[in-house]
């Protein structure tokens, strides 16, 4: 695609596509807030919780590199969501000498609260983002 010139229709699908994405995350950041945490706390907490499939813990390099924070900044992160009792810092059970971070119930509850409205926003946006996602990857339809 690259070099070819953009029809109307591609410029409308993009724009749509990304108004989508902006209205969820706005959505997204508005629920954090309403619970009390930050949209970057919530991105942890949903990343420690979801980002590492068959794992409930995380190592705090794991979440940095899953975040795109530098290791400094999720240590600074970690520290703040350990200080609102929303994770803990535990040993991990594979190597003693590593810590991990592990949602505690309080985050767990605000996780699902702002969760469960993400998942209706998304739900509400999934058409639209099918229907152009669909037709940059056939574009005769």
């Amino acid at each position: 695609m690259p070099g070819e010139q953009l029809s109307k229709t591609d410029y409308e699908g993009l724009a749509a596509f990304r108004k989508a994405l902006r209205r969820f995350l706005a959505v997204s950041e508005a629920g954090a807030r309403a619970v009390g945490l930050t949209p970057q706390q919530h991105q942890a907490l949903l990343s420690i919780k979801g980002g590492f499939p068959g794992r409930d813990e995380v190592s705090i390099g794991d979440l940095a590199e899953h975040l795109l924070l530098r290791n400094h900044s999720a240590v600074g992160l970690v520290a703040r969501l350990v200080k609102a009792g929303l994770v803990r810092r535990e040993p991990s059970p594979a190597d003693r000498r590593r810590i991990c971070v592990r949602l505690t119930p309080r985050g767990e509850t605000l996780l699902q609260q702002v969760s469960g409205a993400n998942l209706v926003e998304l739900k509400s946006s999934a058409q639209l983002m099918q229907a152009f996602l669909a037709s940059i990857e056939d574009p005769g339809a």
